[in-house]
């Protein structure tokens, strides 16, 4: 197919490590960019793992409201962690080969560079097709579930950092979620001219509340692990006035769970923390539009698409100053950052915040609201359209 003609539609196949149900940042980016792309009149296809070992094969799958197909290779779940899964490495390719064969993909999209990717990436370059790659992934944020000793885990990294750059040199694009983010992925791959490109969202799809709030809700969404640093969220609850009568939701679920309801009880503050568990997308909406403020204490987010959903939402942000969140949060305009993992720097912010007079909360829940709209899907679709068909320079 010509790349020239933009007009015509393209089929293209996502190579995804991780998509539905999986709930964490690259498969709802997976999930909104194939649905948005189904909707522009694209056939698209995904490759995904298996849901269970029995449950393998091609599938007609509603992902966001459209159709599109997927094709679940088997894969094993890794124990460690609550939900991950593995295609078995030494049969991807021979998978690879018979999909590129049958599907004839005119672009293949790389979410990852780990089993399903590395396999596509091969494959797809040696018949010549054109790849795109998006980043999502830290070797560093996956250590606590390798069961690797200390000693070991400096290894693993410059290893998974070496399996990247042996992937994303394949691709003619290379793009992920954040300028912070492309500089981080360029300083340890030998890759460069990778580009930013937000995970967009859609604003419409969530309800702003902008009346003066009756009660103190913090809010976090987002899996329930280690490197979200939700226990530091906790430790300020205990710093706040009592007379503020702060209550916090936490939105999702994780491995760290039972460990941090166990510090609610250690801490006093059981009674005023809620876990939800998983929840639906019209759950988790609602949960936004009644908070007061969306507070994120992570240190490893490549963008946060939950800190996107409370900013469309017309949340102030509380965030820690690291990584990607600073692109997100304009400290002292539409919320504040704070030192990670100083819990009493954060409780500070949260008081701040809450003790504000009407109009000027109001006005940072307003510069939410503005701030969220240069990440619309539509722009993001729009470059990944020009992508696919090679008709913008990627650097």
């Amino acid at each position: 197919m010509s790349t020239t003609d933009r007009s015509a539609p393209l089929r293209i196949l996502q190579g995804c490590d991780t998509f539905y149900p999986d709930v964490n940042g690259a498969a709802r980016f997976a999930e909104r960019l194939s649905a948005g792309l189904v909707q522009r009149g694209h056939d698209v296809h995904v490759v995904a793992p298996s849901l269970r070992i029995s449950q393998h094969g091609t599938f007609v799958e509603t992902i966001e409201g459209e159709r599109m197909t997927v094709h679940r290779w088997r894969s094993w779940r890794w124990y460690p962690h609550d939900w991950l899964r593995f295609v078995e490495p030494w049969r991807a390719r021979g998978y690879a080969r018979k999909l590129l064969d049958r599907v004839q993909p005119d672009v293949i999209h790389l979410q990852s560079h780990i089993v399903v990717g590395r396999a596509l990436a091969i494959e797809g370059s040696k018949r010549g097709i054109r790849i795109v790659a998006t980043n999502h992934v830290m070797p560093e944020n996956v250590l606590d579930f390798t069961l690797l000793p200390e000693r070991a885990k400096r290894v693993f990294v410059r290893w998974g950092w070496n399996a990247a750059d042996r992937v994303l040199r394949l691709a003619a694009a290379v793009t992920t979620p954040t300028r912070r983010a492309a500089d981080f992925l360029e300083r340890n791959t030998h890759r460069r001219d990778v580009r930013p490109v937000s995970c967009g969202l859609r604003a419409s799809d969530y309800t702003a509340d902008l009346t003066p709030r009756a009660t103190n809700k913090l809010v976090f969404v987002g899996r329930v692990t280690l490197e979200k640093e939700i226990d530091v969220i906790l430790r300020a609850i205990p710093r706040l006035d009592p007379a503020l009568n702060v209550t916090f939701t936490i939105v999702g679920d994780g491995d760290q769970r039972k460990n941090l309801e166990k510090l609610t009880e250690e801490l006093g503050i059981a009674d005023r923390v809620e876990f939800t568990g998983r929840v639906t997308d019209t759950e988790l909406r609602a949960h936004l539009t009644s908070a007061s403020v969306f507070t994120i204490a992570s240190i490893a987010e490549l963008q946060s698409i939950a800190t996107m959903e409370a900013m469309a939402s017309g949340l102030p942000i509380i965030a820690a100053n690291a990584m990607a969140l600073p692109h997100l949060v304009h400290h002292g305009e539409n919320g504040f950052l704070f030192q990670p993992g100083n819990d009493r720097e954060l409780a500070s912010r949260i008081t701040r915040v809450l003790q504000m007079p009407p109009e000027e909360y109001l006005r940072m829940q307003q510069a939410s609201l503005e701030a969220v709209q240069v990440h619309d899907i539509d722009r993001t679709l729009d470059t990944f359209e020009e992508l696919y068909r090679g008709d913008v320079d990627p650097s």
